[in-house]
């Protein structure tokens, strides 16, 4: 009982396939299998409604934390895991009368075991509420922060056009990013051999339990849990203990605060502390969670206090660690005083005010993000350039070897091209419309959205073919708003529009062909893939859409740092640093701070240095190649560690670091086999316990105000690490210096 458009086989699916044909790739030859079972039903009645359920709840849960304090990403782990259990109560209890018999119109509630395939589909529905839509961040900025008019239609439309632009580009370029066997995708491993293990059949080991036992004891610990950091005693969250000390000192409560300062000792007995903005360190392996712990260390405890000590920029003027932007004087500067009426920069008041100033630490983040840029090109070029370049000759060229798995595939029908030429051509038309007809609201002219798509459509394939291969993709971000802010400066929607539709909608394209090669590792039809590609897309950006618009008018004063309440957990980091960044490189333009004409043009040098480092890494490894620890010096991800600071913490990246640790390192090497069978299991049910619980508070405690007022739950006791040490500066709650 399996309808055609489960199956969807091709006419030339006759193909002999050997299943003992080695895979050109090592990692996938051992990891996923060699066999097909084209008979499975797909499309079932259990499929659509968890992987719609999956898909709705994901959206929701991670719009939402998406404007609080520490921002937890609920990763479709959680949906991959979860569902296993309800997938085969279901298949257990659900009625297998079946209507309409031997019809094309065939239907029945329980088209028997659950299986893997539908398992897979659930999981790419989940997929694409996993994480949040960029374009959120212009709503945030334009309503809650510069509080200019924009409505709910024009807001979907950016939101929608977006996600759907990078499914065009992922369409243009599927043929040579997803069916040859040299571009493997490396992620997708993981979730490949996660779900070999859940649909294993699991026993529980002796005096132990199965995963999914440990998944639920985890996932009502977790629950229970968080009632403490999330309402009862949220100084958890940041227990920045050396600040007790001395509490009158400056100089104590910047070394000491967690979310303010150096952080050291500092540490956060939360989970949406330790995942919030660098994801689950539980699936992050040893060898990156090390990079990234010597690039944090070696920027916030030797080059921030360096920079801040010897007063570069002017730095004793503003906080130590700030994303905020400053005047000469130290207070935080007006922005709405040098918008006009337009929407654009007045320049006359800008002339009469101060320059625009920004904290030493985030003069240096941006400086981070231009050497991270050129060190991932030039590590790219000297580790892994003539492994791409082979690997590019035999994927495109006359010599292209297809995989098992390619063959395997071709049982099935695969997707017209004219399906995404229609899909790209009628986005990219109503994105047209979307900026012209809104254009007061979005600033962005038709030729904006053209170059953006000729700027997206010319990386997705260099980066894309980096991605498939080394896992290590290099952004767009800075160069996109380097481009828009030069040629169209002093408009500052335009400038993040242009850095959605140019920048993000390449990463959401990479992200839909991972997907398409999960799928085609997992031998899932590619006409259903699409299907749920497209539903899943579309339904997750109408529920990120409702949420936001929810939030927004729920929730007084949501992201204005300037009249919420210290402790409260809503102040939108992101959105604020998505902001600053507006500021920077649209009202302004980046020739008024980075050029000619701003007070940080000696950044660009990071440029430079960013291309060296990988080339001295290289030279090393040259010279003595026996030291095998060498190569692991991997100068983007160790350049780039900070990349999310602001708006992510210090205390972020010490728990996440520990706890990583502990993985990647303890549990990894003495303790493997517990790692295999509990390690991602664990991540899923932390993440699912306290997104249920945090939800929960807030629809029965938070929505309501009733809050507890004590100690405990006051923001972590180090107010005057945001206080600017430079003599004659002062600034409110601060001691004159």
């Amino acid at each position: 009982m399996v309808s055609g458009f489960d199956v969807e086989v091709s006419k030339s699916g006759s193909e002999e396939v050997n299943e003992n044909e080695e895979c050109p790739v090592k990692q996938v030859e051992l990891t996923v299998p060699k066999t097909d079972d084209p008979t499975l039903p797909i499309l079932t009645f259990r499929m659509w409604v968890l992987g719609v359920v999956s898909c709705v709840l994901l959206s929701f849960v991670n719009q939402f934390f998406w404007y609080r304090t520490q921002p937890l990403s609920v990763t479709s782990i959680s949906a991959q895991i979860v569902v296993v259990p309800i997938g085969h109560f279901m298949a257990r209890t659900l009625p297998t009368r079946v209507f309409f018999r031997d019809t094309r119109f065939e239907f029945s509630l329980n088209r028997g075991p659950f299986n893997i395939k539908e398992h897979v589909l659930i999981t790419i529905f989940a997929n694409s509420g996993a994480g949040t839509v960029s374009a959120s961040h212009i709503l945030s900025a334009v309503k809650l922060i510069y509080r200019r008019k924009l409505s709910f239609l024009p807001a979907l439309l950016v939101m929608l056009t977006s996600q759907v632009l990078g499914f065009g580009w992922a369409g243009l370029f599927r043929k040579f990013l997803v069916e040859p066997g040299e571009m493997w995708w490396p992620s997708n491993m993981i979730q490949v051999s996660l779900f070999s293990a859940l649909h294993e059949k699991d026993k529980r080991p002796k005096g132990g339990t199965t995963r999914t036992q440990f998944f639920l004891l985890v996932l009502i610990s977790g629950f229970a849990y968080y009632v403490l950091p999330g309402y009862l005693f949220s100084v958890l969250s940041c227990f920045s203990w050396l600040c007790w000390l001395a509490p009158k000192s400056i100089l104590v409560h910047q070394l000491g605060s967690g979310l303010n300062g150096l952080g050291i000792a500092a540490f956060g007995f939360d989970w949406s502390t330790v995942a919030s903005y660098l994801g689950s360190p539980l699936a992050s392996p040893w060898f990156a969670t090390a990079n990234v712990a010597v690039g944090f260390i070696l920027v916030m405890y030797v080059m921030t206090p360096i920079a801040y000590w010897l007063n570069v920029y002017d730095a004793k003027n503003f906080p130590m660690f700030s994303s905020k932007l400053f005047m000469g004087n130290g207070s935080v500067y007006d922005i709405s005083s040098i918008v006009d009426s337009h929407f654009h920069l007045d320049r006359n008041a800008y002339s009469k005010n101060s320059p625009i100033h920004i904290s030493t630490f985030f003069a240096m983040t941006y400086g981070l993000g231009f050497a991270a840029l050129s060190a991932t090109i030039m590590h790219v070029l000297l580790f892994h350039g003539r492994e791409i370049w082979m690997q590019s000759k035999r994927a495109f060229g006359d010599s292209k070897k297809i995989d098992i798995h390619t063959r395997l595939m071709r049982r099935y029908k695969s997707v017209p091209m004219r399906w995404f030429h229609i899909l790209l051509v009628v986005n990219i038309a109503l994105t047209i419309f979307t900026c012209e007809y809104y254009n007061e609201s979005l600033q962005l002219p038709w030729w904006g959205v053209l170059l953006a798509c000729a700027i997206s459509i010319l990386f997705t394939l260099p980066i894309g073919i980096i991605a498939a291969t080394t896992n290590r993709p290099p952004g767009l971000n800075i160069i996109t708003e380097y481009i828009i802010g030069y040629i169209y400066p002093e408009r500052p929607v335009a400038n993040m529009c242009f850095k959605v539709y140019g920048c993000i909608s390449m990463i959401q394209a990479l992200t839909f062909l991972e997907d398409f090669k999960l799928g085609h590792y997992m031998k899932i039809p590619p006409r259903t893939m699409f299907m749920a590609q497209v539903v899943g897309t579309i339904l997750s950006v109408i529920v990120y859409t409702i949420t936001a618009w929810w939030l927004m008018g729920a929730i007084p004063d949501l992201c204005d740092t300037s009249k919420l309440p210290p402790d409260s957990p809503w102040t939108c980091p992101v959105d604020n640093v998505f902001y600053d960044a507006s500021v920077i490189w649209g009202l302004l333009g980046p020739r008024r701070i980075f050029g000619d004409l701003g007070e940080y043009s000696n950044v660009n040098w990071f440029f430079l240095g960013g291309a060296i480092a990988p080339l001295l890494v290289w030279l090393a490894h040259k010279a003595f190649p026996s030291q095998t620890w060498i190569p692991l010096i991997h100068m983007p991800i160790l350049l780039g560690a900070t990349s999310m600071m602001p708006p992510a913490t210090v205390v972020n990246f010490t728990s996440w670091i520990i706890v990583g640790f502990l993985s990647g390192f303890v549990a990894y090497r003495y303790r493997q086999e517990w790692w295999k069978r509990y390690n991602y299991v664990l991540s899923g049910a932390l993440d699912a316990g306290t997104a249920f619980m945090t939800i929960l508070l807030f629809l029965t405690l938070n929505s309501n105000n009733i809050s507890l007022k004590w100690w405990g739950n006051s923001l972590e006791g180090c107010p005057l690490a945001s206080c600017p040490t430079a003599k004659g500066i002062v600034a409110k709650g601060c001691p004159v210096q």
